[in-house]
């Protein structure tokens, strides 16, 4: 009779669908009390609200990443609005300081229109292309020659008084010696008293001497010196400048005065050219 080993294959069977059964009947048991109870809900909803810091913990990368990312956007938007906003701010100055400057020259413009009315000048304007202070050399180059009809003895003016006169001239441009230059004198007359004087440059763009002032000259601070016309050379009646200091030469037989030129010798950027002498 043969004779045989090990379990029996059936009862492992038996054992494992007696345990699906018991788990049926306890999902079963649990829904039905579920049902009537709540009580898994109630489980449920504790578990969550256990669950909740976990999630946000969880969570708490994703959050930081967009924080970080929307703080990168503003500022650089921030920076760019600020880089828009500067540039307008200085674009805008510039244009302000163009305009001021514009409404200067214009000023400028009208002061020249104004002598030229008021003395009944043919004159001609030209524009000032360079202009040396030296104190061994006082000239101005103008952007007119002899294309213009400028030509060499023409006196020049500004809306303030005599500049100089035309002693060198080019197709396109000439060259003005200053009255101011150390080479240059020009006959003159006080104003006041008539008394006829030379005033002589000094290198100086802010200063004239005015020496040999006879003592009975009643010559004043503040007095106004014009152009004499003797010579010929310049006309009759332009101011030259203003007494501004009087004191004793060496000799103490005279006196010796000092002018503040009337024209605006270092700056502007126009002058006239005087075609003929104007009406008195």
């Amino acid at each position: 009779m043969p004779s045989f080993s090990g379990s029996n294959p059936r009862s492992g069977d038996i054992t494992g669908t007696l345990q699906l059964l018991a788990y049926l009947a306890l999902a079963v048991a649990l829904l039905v009390l579920d049902h009537r109870g709540g009580w898994l809900a109630r489980l449920r909803a504790q578990a969550t609200v256990l669950a909740q810091p976990l999630w946000s913990v969880a969570g708490m990368p994703a959050r930081l990443g967009d924080a970080l990312s929307e703080n990168a956007a503003t500022r650089s938007g921030l920076v760019a609005e600020n880089r828009t906003l500067r540039n307008a701010l200085l674009l805008s100055g510039a244009r302000v300081a163009r305009l001021q400057t514009a409404a200067a020259e214009n000023e400028r413009l009208r002061q020249l229109l104004g002598a030229e009315r008021r003395g009944g000048l043919d004159v001609q304007l030209a524009p000032i292309l360079d202009i040396d202070l030296d104190p061994t050399r006082q000239r101005l180059v103008l952007d007119a020659g002899t294309r213009d009809g400028v030509t060499v003895g023409q006196s020049v003016i500004d809306a303030g008084g005599l500049v100089g006169q035309i002693i060198a001239v080019r197709p396109g441009s000439a060259t003005v010696l200053l009255i101011t230059d150390p080479d240059h004198a020009v006959p003159v007359i006080v104003a006041r008293t008539g008394v006829r004087l030379v005033a002589y440059g000094q290198g100086r763009s802010d200063r004239l001497a005015l020496p040999n002032i006879p003592l009975s000259g009643d010559l004043k601070v503040g007095d106004v010196v014009i152009t004499s016309g003797l010579g010929g050379r310049f006309p009759a009646g332009f101011p030259v400048g203003k007494v501004v200091a009087l004191h004793p030469d060496d000799s103490h037989a005279f006196l010796v005065g000092e002018l503040e030129p009337a024209a605006q010798l270092d700056r502007g950027r126009d002058v006239l050219l005087l075609r003929q002498q104007g009406r008195p």
